[in-house]
């Protein structure tokens, strides 16, 4: 259905739809906040796309590889990052729609990114693991394993 690729920003106070932001052709499958009155979604139509909030417009519109992205995440500094089946984290810049990094070292899908205090990011994993990364350069700090339930989730607490 149509109502499914509209993404839809609700005032929770007063109960009612404020906006609705159109263009994905396909179901949304995940949104994140990236800060300074911007949000990113990504759909099966194999597109991220950018948006002003107050406005509703669409400021950029990246086409990536649907079947292996997982999940978005907002990295903390206006980039935004896709969590895929394919073991990586790509990290994205929203202002030009480039792929700043790409994070290998997972050896299973990653499902769960979180941004540190210190602005490092955390990736949980079907591999069991849970790696620490420079989300300047990229590379593995650390590497935490135990978990026997598949690291799938992680926050920053």
């Amino acid at each position: 259905p149509a109502g499914h690729a509209a993404i839809k920003i609700w005032n929770t106070e007063m109960g009612h739809c404020n906006l609705t932001l159109t263009g994905h052709s396909g179901k949304v499958k995940s949104l994140c906040d990236l800060q300074n009155g911007r949000m990113a979604s990504f759909s099966h139509d194999s597109t991220i796309k950018i948006w002003e909030i107050a406005t509703g417009l669409c400021n950029l519109t990246l086409t990536v590889q649907s079947e292996k992205i997982s999940s978005l995440s907002a990295v903390g500094d206006g980039r935004v990052a896709t969590l895929s089946d394919d073991n990586t984290i790509h990290i994205w810049n929203s202002g030009t729609g480039q792929c700043d990094l790409t994070l290998t070292g997972h050896s299973k899908i990653v499902r769960s990114l979180c941004v540190f205090e210190d602005g490092r990011l955390g990736s949980g994993s079907g591999d069991k693991t849970i790696k620490i990364w420079n989300k300047v350069t990229g590379q593995c700090e650390l590497t935490l394993t135990g978990h026997g339930g598949g690291g799938s989730s992680i926050c920053n607490l």
